[in-house]
């Protein structure tokens, strides 16, 4: 357990987060909702994924899906159609699973537990917090990038690499001193990660330092750029497409990327063409 730091210091930087939120806070569309289906769209949209593109890709999401039913209900390749341009497109497949379960198993109703909540595709631990704290408005513990920056800037005082674990530790004690103060556990994560984009804005890099950091690979020349690619390509196929056809895509890698889709049950191969794989 880290060393405690004074609560003074913990309620001056409550302070900060709040008054920077205050003026400057800011504005998407999944802010705007308390439904924990749309909650968690928007969660698993924003996995990786700048939030600049995920609004308008949100927006058009909820707009043909607005209920969890109608996406349990769609065709896998009219879910990807929607979703290309996000990438990490098990995320768009876990997303539609999970859809099928919360209508097979709880009726069509998210669950309001994160044992439950964990229990769902592509669901973890920071995703199941998120619609706990932003749906529900629970008192749960979630770590990311922008609560890390926050927490490492004005929390932290051990050097080197630091695990979530301790991370975790200082945003207890942020939310509980924000809860004391009337600040609703929603607003409070929110007003975190406005901080931490702030701060990240003006040259704050501390994430490096978190045990849990990976850099992102370049997306030029990448697999994830091939996966895509690839995608695309069958989505918009009304018929299966030969490994040649596929090979004159202007991407490189195209060998891994068929072969990760393969392995991902995103797409199958029937003879010697190649097709998007419906659930």
């Amino acid at each position: 357990m880290p060393h405690p730091i004074a609560k003074e210091k913990i309620g001056t930087t409550v302070s900060r987060v709040l008054a920077y939120h205050e003026k400057e806070r800011r504005s998407f569309p999944w802010r705007e909702t308390v439904d924990p289906y749309h909650i968690l769209i928007s969660e698993y949209m924003l996995q990786q994924t700048q939030t600049e593109r995920v609004v308008p890709k949100y927006v058009s999401f909820i707009e043909r899906f607005p209920e969890i039913t109608s996406l349990a209900s769609a065709a896998r390749k009219e879910v990807l159609a929607l979703w290309s341009g996000l990438g990490y497109n098990r995320r768009a497949v876990a997303l539609h699973n999970t859809a099928k379960m919360v209508v097979a198993v709880y009726d069509g109703v998210m669950p309001k537990t994160k044992e439950a909540l964990l229990s769902l595709p592509g669901v973890g631990e920071y995703t199941a917090g998120a619609v706990l704290a932003f749906a529900y408005n629970k008192p749960v513990t979630i770590v990311e990038t922008n609560i890390r920056t926050v927490v490492f800037h004005h929390c932290v005082r051990k050097k080197g690499v630091v695990s979530d674990t301790v991370i975790s530790y200082f945003v207890e004690q942020l939310l509980q001193t924000a809860c004391n103060r009337g600040i609703a556990p929603r607003i409070f994560y929110s007003a975190m990660m406005d901080y931490g984009s702030y701060l990240k804005s003006q040259g704050v890099r501390t994430n490096v330092r978190s045990k849990h950091y990976t850099k992102q690979s370049n997306f030029a020349g990448s697999v994830r750029q091939a996966r895509g690619a690839l995608l695309r390509h069958l989505i918009a196929a009304d018929r299966g497409v030969s490994k040649k056809q596929l090979q004159m895509l202007p991407v490189v890698r195209i060998d891994d990327g068929l072969a990760g889709l393969l392995a991902d049950g995103l797409v199958e191969k029937r003879g010697k063409y190649y097709y998007l794989k419906d659930a």
